[in-house]
């Protein structure tokens, strides 16, 4: 894949592919200062839905893995890196769509107490007692690192091995009605210099 995207051709209706077997499947409302950012990884017959989106969001973000032509039952893990309803609204619809009995929520302890509002149901997965990791039977292997300071005690970030790309959730968030996918500092920005402090 690329290396530079074409951001002005993204087509933010679509599925956006940011790596392999990585998708961004969540919904662009311009209307809105918060952003749906769900990302979907595909190996192999296993997929992953990172912070699946809020309550509202469901039907883009089922449409766009439909796209993708995955079948829901072939999602077997749902990681939230924390319990906000923006991350977690739309979870009793997905597991109302999703016949998998092997279906699994991986967070930290601190946001099950939380996500088991959102579903009782589903076994809950704390990412201390998997060793801070969950690895697909490919080997392809995902790491889970703390940020307890950004913005709740059971906030976490996830390290995909095989492709380099790491899911920050909210770290870098913020409420801003401009938004894109990508953003890329313009070429002067890139070649400056730090100054020395007087």
């Amino acid at each position: 894949m690329n290396n530079k995207i074409n951001i002005i051709d993204l087509d933010y209706f679509e599925p956006i592919q940011i790596a392999e077997g990585v998708y961004w499947v969540g919904y662009l409302d311009d209307r809105a200062g918060l952003h749906c950012n769900p990302y979907l990884i595909v190996d192999g017959d296993e997929v992953v839905l990172i912070d699946g989106g809020a309550r509202d969001d469901f039907s883009t973000v089922m449409l766009k893995i439909l796209r993708l032509g995955i079948d829901p039952r072939q999602i077997n893990r749902l990681i939230y890196h924390h319990f906000d309803p923006d991350l977690c609204g739309n979870l009793p619809h997905l597991e109302a769509i999703i016949p998998n009995p092997d279906l699994k929520i991986i967070s930290h302890w601190e946001n099950n107490v939380f996500i088991n509002y959102y579903s009782p149901k589903t076994p809950k997965l704390c990412i201390e007692d998997i060793g801070y990791s969950y690895t697909f039977k490919s080997g392809r292997k995902l790491e889970f690192y703390r940020t307890p300071y950004a913005h709740c005690p059971g906030s976490f970030i996830t390290y995909d091995n095989k492709t380099g790309t790491l899911f920050t959730s909210d770290i870098f968030g913020s409420y801003d009605k401009e938004w894109d996918l990508y953003k890329y500092l313009p070429q002067d920005c890139q070649d400056c210099s730090p100054e020395k402090a007087c």
